[in-house]
């Protein structure tokens, strides 16, 4: 027998999947040369903050400290690490995000002492020049006062919130890969300077990636001839963007919420119903049913959904040497609006095995799923049933006057690829109650066949 991993057919193969490897470099990011200075990337979600409708009239802010308040380090798997987990130049952040809501007008408080010392000078100047020359020279402008303080920080950085990864090497071949979630969370109020209320208190947090992959090749070609290559990159978000993305958010919530509140106003009352707001209010509304991880659970399948799906099957029975072979089937699905759900169906296939038998059947079935995650896009179900089968060699022979029941169990997993469109994959186990499916009654156990499918499920509404 030939054997395909060898000689020249084993060489090529191991080059091309070298030079595959090479060939998706370009797309690692892998830097070759210093790069010169550019300007700041925008985080994600700032266009929602710059293009806010604009205010009737800007408000004065103060923010004298905005600064991290966990006093947390940077986690380290060699020993203690004594960077901070996140940047402690916050304040600077959140007045540049102040400045661009556009709804803002940022004062400086944080280093005031040096402003007033500035302003001392000038006078002394003046004053000096005054005295030299006999003109008068100008008084300077008043300090803006502020009509509101914003207040608050960085209050929560949670490492490790999620890791995992997943790996897969066969024969000297091989890649895995790995991921870390973090999160930081912020707080901001904004407190009125002439009452001292507190006029609104908000947060928001934001999670940070860190994730590697890695491929490599450790193969013999030849006898002494070893080929080794490996290729993969690491990416860590890094964690001032994240900072910045929160204190944007946490800003555009501020300015949402003190509208709605009253505390200021739009320039044009109908943006009341611009879409960034209307979006804000939807999101604020989805959060409240959303786990810590940012899933959100809610009534998303509907009572009743249509089914269709295709597959495989395998017979066990009898006969040896058993193959897969199609099948398709219909029905419909009923939800509870909890955990479980039960489904109609009926459909046709074929048991077979390579020579010795063959035998084309239909059914029908009932079966109870049950959903772990029932509110989230996505579940895995257990299910459990019981229907019933008839079988001959052709279609046309089938007769329901012969029917065989089975009992049956199985594994599947959902996902809501639209809010009415569900997608799933399903391998269960159906076990006759006789023995007589492919005409002969041999052994300890009665004939069963394994399935596997791929189908859609329409949702024809929503639980309310």
């Amino acid at each position: 027998m030939v054997n395909p991993f060898s000689g020249k057919t084993n060489t090529f193969i191991l080059l091309a999947f070298v030079a595959t490897l090479f060939g998706c470099a370009p797309f690692m990011s892998q830097p070759v040369q210093t790069s010169r200075a550019s300007l700041g990337v925008a985080a994600p979600g700032n266009e929602d903050l710059v293009n806010l409708p604009a205010p009737q009239q800007k408000v004065v802010a103060a923010v004298y400290k905005f600064r991290d308040q966990t006093g947390q380090y940077k986690p380290s798997a060699n020993g203690a690490s004594w960077s901070t987990a996140v940047t402690q130049g916050t304040t600077t952040i959140l007045l540049k995000s102040l400045e661009e809501s556009g709804w803002f007008t940022p004062i400086e408080r944080e280093n005031l002492g040096n402003l007033l010392n500035e302003r001392k000078i000038i006078r002394s100047t003046r004053a000096e020049a005054e005295a030299m020359t006999g003109k008068k020279e100008p008084g300077l402008p008043s300090l803006l006062f502020a009509g509101i303080i914003l207040e608050g920080g960085i209050i929560s950085y949670d490492a490790n919130v999620i890791t995992g990864g997943a790996g897969l090497r066969y024969f000297g071949a091989g890649g895995s890969g790995q991921y870390r979630e973090d999160k930081v969370t912020v707080y901001l109020r904004a407190i009125s300077t002439g009452t001292g209320e507190i006029l609104k208190t908000v947060y928001t947090s934001k999670t940070i990636l860190s994730q590697t992959v890695d491929v490599g090749l450790f193969r013999y070609v030849k006898f002494k001839r070893l080929l080794e290559a490996e290729a993969g990159f690491t990416y860590n978000e890094p964690s001032e963007i994240a900072v910045k993305e929160a204190i944007d958010k946490a800003v555009q919530s501020m300015v949402v919420e003190g509208i709605q509140a009253g505390f200021w106003r739009l320039k044009d009352p109908k943006d009341a119903e611009h879409p960034i707001i209307k979006e804000y209010q939807q999101e604020k509304v989805d959060i409240a049913n959303t786990d810590i991880h940012g899933h959100l659970s809610a009534a998303r399948r509907g009572r009743v959904g249509l089914s269709v799906a295709a597959g495989g099957l395998r017979y066990n029975g009898d006969y040896s040497k058993p193959q897969v072979a199609p099948m398709g089937e219909a029905g419909i699905r009923f939800n509870t609006g909890s955990n479980l759900a039960f489904d109609i169906r009926v459909g046709a296939g074929e048991l077979a095995t390579f020579r010795s038998f063959k035998n084309r059947i239909a059914f029908s079935e009932l079966n109870l799923n049950y959903n772990l995650f029932p509110k989230y896009r996505y579940t895995p179900f257990i299910q459990a049933g019981a229907g019933m089968l008839s079988g001959g060699k052709t279609f046309g022979d089938i007769s329901f006057s012969n029917l065989e029941p089975y009992v049956k169990a199985g594994l599947g997993f959902e996902y809501l690829a639209t809010k009415r469109l569900g997608l799933e994959a399903v391998v269960s186990s159906s076990y006759l109650f006789s023995d007589k499916l492919d005409g002969v009654e041999r052994g300890r156990f009665n004939d069963y066949y394994w399935g596997g499918k791929i189908g859609i499920t329409y949702y024809l509404g929503l639980f309310k």
